[in-house]
């Protein structure tokens, strides 16, 4: 009994591959060589030796040789990639170089200033800065007790004057404005109201508490006034954009239950609404707990602790950081130590408020959970 022939495989081949049965030619696989994953690791410590070369010949500083060593870098990884990989893989990793090279460039600036800040204000932290003020200190001691206190105040009022007033202000300008005259004008003004420089804010409250105290006023719900100024903006606006995504099928199908508007509003648009609510308020609250120029004009600066609101100058860590550097006294190495102190405080303020926005705006989430 003969075994029959068995013809070969051609699956997966087009006409272009055989020319007739039993034939079959080569042809060309789709997949490219590759270079190896180390590739860019190696051709990174090459353009490290060259810069390093470079610097040594040459005895230019580190800062020529990082910058020879990233053009080498820049050129030679796609030249590489275009011989082995072809045009296509070559400009993709051109793309992906510049977008890395963009990000180290605006990181570089902001790790500079937090180790500028950390190494110089660390070493001053203690119980006594923390617990003490500056009242009757001369030189060595004191501290920043009256500064947070007075910023922790300051603040408080400024977010219990702009949040209802922002809020209800994006609720109008989403729920009943809808294109009328007056949400026009309202969202032309906040949108002027966000580009004024603080300092027009300070003059704005300065101007506001002349009127009816006098000149030469100073106290701290006027710095209250002037950073509520600069908050409302932002207030509005975040508030506005999460009313805006809030579905209209849920105001529609509580209309249909025959719920009234305002109460739609209240138990429904805004709990949906409430995580980048809370978000945006605690970012606005961390935009304006550093602000220098309205507090110098309104609130002034004392080295007493000072409580009341109402009544006398009243300090924040801003102007406490810049009187302490630009007039440090005799000796300056202890006021300028205290600056440093305070500004690391106030970065981790802001910062802490920053992390609060987003564990708050994850717990005000709505649960999209069975």
């Amino acid at each position: 009994m003969s075994t029959p022939t068995q013809s070969p495989d051609l699956r997966g081949l087009g006409p272009a591959d055989t020319d007739v049965v039993g034939e079959q030619r080569s042809f060309t696989p789709l997949a490219r060589p590759q270079l190896p994953r180390w590739a860019p690791l190696l051709v990174a410590v090459g353009a490290v030796a060259v810069g390093s070369l470079l610097t040594v010949v040459l005895s230019w500083g580190p800062l020529a040789a990082a910058l020879v060593a990233a053009l080498v870098f820049h050129v030679a990884m796609p030249v590489w990639s275009n011989v082995v990989e072809g045009g296509r893989r070559a400009k993709d990793r051109v793309a992906t170089h510049v977008m890395w090279s963009a990000f180290v460039l605006a990181m570089f600036p902001l790790v500079t200033l937090l180790w500028q800040v950390v190494s110089n204000g660390f070493p001053v932290l203690s119980a006594e800065f923390f617990t003490y003020s500056m009242r009757n200190v001369v030189g060595e001691g004191g501290g920043i007790y009256h500064a947070i206190m007075g910023t922790l105040i300051i603040t408080a009022w400024a977010t219990a004057i702009s949040v209802p007033i922002g809020v209800l202000a994006a609720i109008y300008l989403v729920e009943y404005g809808e294109r009328s005259r007056l949400a026009r004008w309202i969202t032309f003004l906040v949108d002027v109201m966000t580009g004024i420089p603080s300092i027009v804010a300070g003059l704005f409250a300065y101007a506001l508490f002349v009127l009816f105290f006098g000149p030469g006023v100073r106290m701290g719900f006027g710095g209250a006034v002037a950073l509520a100024v600069l908050m409302i903006p932002v207030v509005v606006r975040s508030t506005e954009e999460m009313l805006k995504l809030v579905p209209n099928e849920l105001r529609e199908a509580s209309y249909a239950l025959g719920v009234p508007k305002w109460r739609t509003i209240t138990k429904v648009v805004l709990p949906t609404a409430m995580a980048g609510i809370v978000t945006g308020v605690t970012l606005a609250i961390a935009r304006v707990a550093g602000e220098t120029a309205p507090l110098l004009i309104i609130a002034g600066d004392t080295d007493s602790t000072n409580l009341n609101a109402f009544a006398e100058r009243m300090a924040t860590l801003p102007v406490f950081i810049y009187y302490s550097y630009m007039q440090p006294g005799v000796p300056a190495q202890f006021g300028q130590e205290r600056a440093w102190g305070a500004a690391l405080v106030l970065i981790a303020i802001v910062m802490g408020l920053n992390l609060l926005a987003r564990a708050v705006g994850k717990y005000f989430a709505p649960k999209t959970g069975r």
